[in-house]
């Protein structure tokens, strides 16, 4: 890999040094026993990581989805409780992991038992072990320059922190092998709300929350009030 390649994760690899994860600890449980839209815009910014191996993987959480627990159609909750989707009526924080077109989503439970409501996580900031996730992805790391492909859309960072269905119903506050802390603060300046993706029911509902002008956001370039080309 040449130096141009290398420098772009040059800042990530300064801060993986300075994570110490046996202090590090989860947000608390009543984070996420609130209404999804609030948990969703106070997510961007938080680390998400797990432990692979003995080896911590993740990044910073630039992008997320609020699922409603009543009048969403496109929520997985609208059809009510089934076994594929039992954990989203579970305790506030636990994952929810469904497949997609051979791919998956995780999602973080919110409100209380019963309730049925969630926040997709659509995007991460790639921070901790760039290398394992490039390895996950099937990538060659000689070839791979752009972290977009990483982390970039729920099912690309599934892929690069191995979230498949085994991690449904996983607590994130509770299992010692995963993390969701709190990161660097979100000036509300750089907050940006828009319409969810690639849904067709329930469509308009303002559920989409993104640090604009972050070029690991997925999406189109125009919803973005500034060039997307920061990091955290």
């Amino acid at each position: 890999m040449n130096d141009a390649k290398r420098n772009q994760f040059r800042v990530d690899d300064e801060e993986d040094r300075r994570i110490d994860w046996e202090s590090t600890r989860s947000l608390l449980p009543q984070f996420f026993d609130r209404r999804p839209a609030v948990v969703a815009r106070q997510l961007l910014g938080c680390g998400f990581a797990r432990r692979i191996e003995g080896v911590w993987v993740g990044g910073w959480i630039v992008e997320t989805e609020a699922y409603l627990s009543s009048r969403d159609a496109a929520s997985h909750s609208a059809r009510g409780e089934k076994p594929g989707n039992a954990s989203m009526f579970g305790r506030p924080s636990t994952l929810y992991v469904y497949p997609i077109h051979a791919k998956h989503c995780v999602n973080l439970v919110t409100e209380s038992v019963g309730r049925g409501s969630a926040v997709l996580i659509r995007a991460l900031q790639p921070v901790w072990s760039i290398d394992r996730m490039i390895h996950h992805r099937g990538f060659d790391p000689s070839e791979t320059t752009d972290g977009r492909l990483l982390t970039t859309g729920p099912g690309r960072l599934c892929q690069s922190l191995v979230i498949d269905r085994s991690c449904d119903g996983v607590d994130p506050i509770l299992d010692r092998n995963w993390r969701v802390f709190a990161g660097p603060k979100i000036s509300r300046s750089r907050l940006t709300t828009t319409t969810r993706i690639g849904i067709s029911q329930s469509a308009e509902l303002p559920l989409r929350f993104f640090v604009d002008g972050n070029r690991f956001v997925s999406g189109m370039v125009r919803q973005h009030r500034r060039p997307r080309r920061d990091s955290l």
